[in-house]
């Protein structure tokens, strides 16, 4: 039996965000399917903070009037886990651009390593990549990247509650990671290159959790689709 649903006053999916796709991405997908639904030409549905297309993993996503609860989900600490590579960097601090430089890993040791990542634990200040959303005099700071013009962002206040190496194996470095609202782990992989005066980006990125809200529970983005079709929809007066 069809599961009930009151998708008008409001639901919260959460979903297993797969790699390559935008968080509006789902977002568009979802509301499409619930327009269609529900029969309402201008349905609410937005995401409680964005992942990257290079990233997969939780996203929550509000419908209805649940959108309206969406900022007590944005302030909610995040966990990620992912793989860190050094020896080389990238101007986005990822996969998304290429190497521009590469270091020698002869001194990096597995101590050092350590000691470095415990460096990034607590409240820290950290500058965002210049290849990402944050506004620069009104525009998104990767539009002038990818333009090549040289633009200085100013560091916030982040902090990192917990910061694990679950795996060395140079120049790969798996991790896991629990941090505030606001933070960039692209920024926290080259950061810890910097760290070890060398060069580092991130390989692969999940998430894994939003406060209490985990992955595990989530339902991929063709599941949601065929829940919404299957639905029993609460009745509402019309």
């Amino acid at each position: 039996m069809a599961k009930s649903y009151d998708f008008i006053g409001g639901e919260v999916f959460l979903v297993d965000k797969p790699l390559n796709w935008t968080s509006f991405d789902v977002v568009n997908k979802l509301r499409w399917n619930l327009k269609q639904r529900t029969k309402i030409k201008r349905f609410k549905v937005g995401h409680a903070g964005t992942l990257d297309p290079l990233a997969s993993g939780l996203l929550i996503i509000c419908c209805g009037k649940a959108t309206k609860t969406i900022d007590s989900y944005m302030g909610l600490p995040k966990e990620y886990t992912g793989t860190i590579v050094l020896g080389a960097s990238r101007p986005s601090y990822d996969m998304e651009t290429e190497i521009d430089h590469e270091f020698d890993l002869t001194d990096i040791t597995e101590e050092k390593i350590r000691a470095a990542v415990e460096t990034f634990k607590g409240d820290i200040q950290q500058v965002a990549p210049l290849h990402s959303a944050k506004k620069i005099d009104g525009k998104k700071a990767y539009e002038y990247a990818r333009k090549g013009i040289e633009k200085e962002l100013k560091a916030n206040n982040i902090t990192i509650y917990e910061y694990e190496l679950t795996r060395i194996e140079l120049p790969e470095v798996d991790f896991r990671v629990k941090c505030s609202k606001g933070t960039y782990i692209r920024s926290l992989a080259h950061d810890l290159g910097t760290a070890l005066n060398n060069g580092g980006y991130l390989k692969a990125l999940r998430r894994t959790a939003i406060g209490d809200y985990r992955v595990e529970n989530a339902d991929s983005v063709e599941d949601w689709v065929q829940t919404i079709q299957d639905a029993e929809m609460v009745e509402r007066d019309s």
